[in-house]
């Protein structure tokens, strides 16, 4: 688990996913905990950061509770001790430590490159202003204070190694803007000075000092320090110069005595520092190391730098221009600047007695193509040159006894991001990456894989695009990647060249089973290669594969980088092979999904759930392929694919692959797949033709028994549907089955029934509670956790918190299981609904927030909506009207789908508006927004929804002083519904102010007379 306090306060689990906190003091109590992570913070203060040195009265239960609550959302990451309580991490874990941790480190360091590197890391884990979004917290402001001020210091004495480095006119602008930013910080005045002079803008720098002159005396009536002065004294007698760049490891007049001077880097080395400390580490315990990765991985320069980090003579031999089948002697003879004489013709031999007796490290630098050769003479070398150390880069390795292999992976997605805004920052002067950019920046980094030499080249297009169009348009990353620096190797000037030298070094069965791998959209296990790609000797080309860096081995998968699968499809393709091979991959993910079926609606539904996941990216690609080359199999492959989506909470990401092959099937349903071509239907969440003819064809055939799960997509898609016997057609095939998860289904279905169309409370809790048997026969946990929120709601209805409570647990614990994080967010919202009824206004806004954030992460619309709705009305039953309506006009503003999910939202919305009118003395308006629900409310067959609306215009009517009216409009609320509402302050207002008016009888009277009223009379009654 990781935390961030350098920016909003931020959680996340060991994969990377967010965490959500809760509200504002959850996160503000975080805070304090993580600030001193690992060690026990004491109640005392906690409470005086929490509350400030007079705390409300019960300070400590509320604190307590506070606990209770993050303990919960951080599953149980925070432990209780007598003296207080501790965040159980370690402080590496914390941003802030990491921060503080690395200012120290790169402060100590002696070498200005390696003080940039570990400082410019630091500074690279703040995300905005410290603890931005609990600053209101009374022990934030000194912290946030405290580490904004270490912050600026770190960035002074990063600046400070970068122009040792020599770096000044790629600092010229960053320094102006944090000038202005802290205009009487005199170190970045005189550093801009410095920068502005080594830039060759003199004129510029002298005008910077009297622009810092005349800010210090305006704003702290002091002269400048000094410091400032001798720097403005040095520029004014041109004496100000850049220092020399450090002069890299070497004797002079090594090339006659068998080294070579390592070339001046041209651009910051970024990104890469645990990489060089690692293989620092292992050229001073091994004799040859070798750098191994795909090409354009950044193992050139990753040696480079390591080798000028190492004491003593240095000798580079790069082969990239050696012929396939060269003399590799022969070349590092050239390399190093050494001849062969008349007595030694053997190259070799002439190394070897060159190199016997020195002490040196030798960069053998892009081996690939001669890796025999290479092999042969570093074996050689090293074994008659005792003092010998080799670094050699390859993408693979060189294969001898003694070999150390250092792997370069792609770079990670925050260190791509820095490289690409570093290079950007080169062709684009001022270029930065904020938060109107970011997204399309890390869009960018993703689609090319994180491999430097690709985030270069498409920083380098910047000089034409922006970036949001190289973002665009990197969908054809091979082709837009198609300019590099003029003085490369021509295999290493564009990132076609680069991935077309590892595929020309491939001989035919590898470069074969290379062009079949790119069906694979997510990688694949050995298994599935094997079945889909025809290849029986997999095991071993595979291997050959990722030692040459064409695949990643991750677990027990092979996948290849997006850039290498995209050249090599294109080689599918001009094999002929692009149909075969992607029916084959198609062909194998529906039977394993046909495989999967049964067992994912029974107790072994998170074994087969575990293995669907790490597939889904070609479970995808598979139906991708299937909705433009086989209609029947694409529909097969969504229909079980459905249930996957259902299980893991993600049904949204069906809606639009529902709708595209829907368009591709136009009027035609396959034969023998009207149950699969349903499915599609509800998915879609559309109507028109589409839902006509499924409605059709459900009512003239039974396909539940073959498609069990089409029942509850229909349900929960289309919403409930009495017209032309619709309903009791459906339910009478689910009755007709002997399967329990059906019958299980059945009484849900009755349950929501009652709910929504009978006001029967009591059939209810019975139909839910049966339905919650069947599931728990089959250990069915969604079905499970389905039948416990509607139990929730009636428990929230009759005011049993501690039963409200154990059951909202049991099913956010069996979602937790089951990963469905759009389901969480669901059930934290039923939970909010319920709190609001139950009084607990602090915790409802604490489950809305969480919801909210889990909502909009997994892309759940209707989530998004639920919770935003409810956070609105806490903010109106809190007073907070403006806020209310906002929110609440927010939602409506949104475009919307139509569905059933939406239409209810929609009249709920209306009524709380009308109450919000209400609460304003704007009577008529609350009227006019009462009755359009009502007339709404009529069409979405919602009995809770128009007792709701009835409840709305009692209070209109209340307003109006008619209480008779409005005593009788309470009880049409409560015939509706089968109860009222304990919680409910609306109706409570309404029924005391219509009391005191008709008195007990006269309201009781009125009262009754309403919840005898049938929906037709109360519509012709308004």
């Amino acid at each position: 688990m990781r935390f961030g306090l350098l920016g909003p306060v931020e959680a996340f689990r060991a994969d990377g996913g967010p965490i959500a906190v809760g509200g504002t003091r959850l996160r503000a109590l975080l805070a304090l905990l993580a600030l001193d992570a690992g060690r026990i913070v004491p109640t005392e203060r906690l409470i005086e950061g929490l509350y400030g040195e007079r705390p409300v009265t019960g300070e400590s239960n509320a604190l307590q509770s506070q606990i209770s609550r993050l303990r919960r959302n951080l599953d149980t990451a925070v432990e209780f001790h007598p003296a207080g309580y501790r965040l159980v991490v370690d402080g590496e874990e914390v941003d802030a430590h990491r921060f503080e941790r690395l200012a120290r480190e790169g402060r100590a360091a002696g070498a200005p490159a390696v003080r940039s590197e570990l400082l410019g890391q630091a500074l690279a884990l703040w995300r905005g202003p410290a603890l931005a979004d609990v600053r209101e917290a009374p022990f934030a402001a000194a912290q946030a204070a405290r580490l904004e001020e270490l912050r600026i210091d770190v960035t002074e004495d990063r600046l400070e190694a970068d122009l040792e480095l020599g770096r000044h006119r790629e600092l010229v602008t960053e320094l102006q803007r944090l000038v202005a930013a802290h205009p009487v910080r005199e170190r970045l005045r005189g550093q801009l000075i410095r920068a502005l002079y080594a830039s060759g803008r003199q004129a510029e720098a002298l005008t910077a000092f009297e622009d810092a002159r005349r800010t210090l005396a305006d704003e702290l009536g002091v002269d400048p320090s000094p410091e400032l002065k001798e720097i403005h004294l040095a520029a004014l007698r041109g004496e100000l110069h850049a220092p020399t760049a450090p002069a890299r490891p070497g004797t002079p007049g090594m090339a006659a005595g068998g080294g070579t001077a390592l070339p001046a880097q041209l651009t910051s080395f970024v990104g890469r520092q645990d990489d060089l400390d690692q293989v620092g580490r292992l050229l001073e315990r091994a004799r040859l190391v070798t750098l191994t990765g795909p090409g354009g991985a950044g193992k050139t320069r990753l040696a480079l730098e390591a080798a000028a980090a190492v004491p003593g003579e240095v000798g580079l031999a790069e082969l990239d221009g050696l012929a396939e089948g060269g003399d590799v002697a022969q070349a590092v003879l050239t390399k190093l600047g050494l001849r062969v004489g008349p007595d030694e013709p053997d190259p070799a031999d002439r190394l070897v007695a060159a190199l016997a007796g020195r002490r040196m490290l030798l960069v053998l630098d892009n081996c690939e193509h001669v890796v025999a050769a290479a092999a042969e003479l570093a074996h050689r070398l090293l074994s008659a040159c005792p003092d010998l150390r080799v670094l050699a880069t390859s993408r693979e390795a060189l294969g001898i006894t003694g070999e150390s292999i250092w792997p370069v992976p792609p770079l990670p997605g925050s260190l791509a991001v820095r490289l690409f805004e570093d290079r950007a920052a080169a062709v684009r002067p001022g270029f930065a990456v904020d938060e109107r950019n970011l997204a399309d920046v890390q869009r960018i980094c993703r689609a090319l894989d994180g491999l430097p030499l690709a985030i270069e080249l498409a920083a380098a297009r910047l000089r034409s695009l922006p970036v949001a169009e190289v973002a665009a348009r990197l969908e054809d990353g091979l082709g837009l990647l198609s300019r590099g620096s003029r003085t490369a190797q021509p295999r290493h000037r564009t990132l076609r060249a680069v991935v077309e030298w590892s595929w020309s070094l491939l001989d035919e069965q590898e470069q074969r089973l290379a062009r079949r791998l790119t069906v694979f959209a997510g990688g694949a296990g050995i298994e599935a290669v094997e079945r889909v790609c025809g290849t029986p000797d997999a095991v071993e080309l595979l291997t050959s594969l990722a030692d040459k860096s064409l695949v990643e081995i991750v677990g027990d998968r092979y996948r290849m980088l997006q850039t290498i699968r995209a050249f090599c499809a294109e080689r599918l393709e001009e094999a002929g092979e692009v149909e075969t091979y992607h029916r084959a991959h198609a062909g194998h993910y529906l039977a394993l999904l046909r495989e999967a079926a049964p067992h994912l609606l029974r107790a072994e539904q998170l074994e087969w759930a575990a293995r669907l996941d790490p597939e889904h990216d070609n479970l995808l690609a598979a139906l991708g392929w299937a909705v433009g080359a086989d209609h029947a199999m694409a529909l097969r492959i969504f229909a079980d694919l459905s249930t996957y989506w259902w299980l893991r909470g993600r049904r949204g990401i069906g809606v639009r692959p529902a709708r595209t092959l829907l368009a591709a099937l136009g009027p035609d349903v396959p034969e023998g797949l009207e149950g699969e071509y349903a499915i599609c239907v509800a998915s879609s969440a559309e109507g028109g033709v589409h839902l006509e003819t499924a409605k059709r064809l459900m009512r003239a055939m039974d396909l539940v028994s073959d498609r069990p799960q089409l029942t509850y997509f229909w349900g929960s898609f289309v919403g409930p549907s009495i017209d032309d016997g619709f309903l009791a057609v459906m339910m009478e095939r689910v009755m007709a089955s002997d399967d329990p998860w059906i019958r299980g289904l059945d009484h849900v279905g009755r349950g929501f029934l009652c709910y929504l169309m009978e006001g029967d409370v009591a059939g209810i809790e019975r139909e839910f509670s049966r339905a919650l048997d069947y599931f728990r026969s089959l250990g069915e946990r969604l079905g499970m956790a389905m039948a416990l929120s509607e139990l929730v709601r009636v428990a929230a209805w009759r005011g049993e918190r501690e039963r409200f409570t154990e059951l909202i647990e049991e099913a956010l614990r069996l979602v937790g299981e089951l990963g469905a994080q759009e389901d969480i967010a669901d059930l934290l919202c039923q939970r909010g609904e319920g709190e609001l009824l139950l009084g607990d206004l602090d915790q409802a806004w604490a489950d809305y927030e969480r919801a909210a954030e889990l909502a909009r992460r997994v892309g759940a619309l209707e989530g998004t909506t639920r919770a935003s709705c409810g956070l609105a009305e806490v903010a109106r039953l809190r007073g907070d009207l403006e806020e209310a309506r906002h929110r609440y006009e927010e939602v409506l503003a949104r475009e919307s789908s139509g569905s059933f999910g939406e239409s209810l939202t929609a009249v709920q919305i209306g009524v709380a508006l009308g109450w919000i009118d209400a609460a304003e003395g704007e009577v008529e308006r609350a009227a006019a927004r009462q009755e359009a629900a009502f007339a709404a409310a009529l069409h979405v067959q919602s009995l809770p929804v128009l007792a709701s609306v009835a409840e709305g215009l009692a209070g209109v009517f209340s307003l109006r002083g008619a209480h008779d009216r409005a005593a009788l409009l309470l009880g049409v609320g409560k015939g509706l519904r089968g109860m009222t509402l304990p919680g409910d302050l609306d109706v409570a207002r309404v029924v005391e102010r219509a009391r005191a008016a008709l008195g007990e009888q006269g309201f009781a009277e009125a009262y009754a007379r309403g919840t005898a009223l049938s929906r037709e009379e109360l519509a012709e009654l308004l």
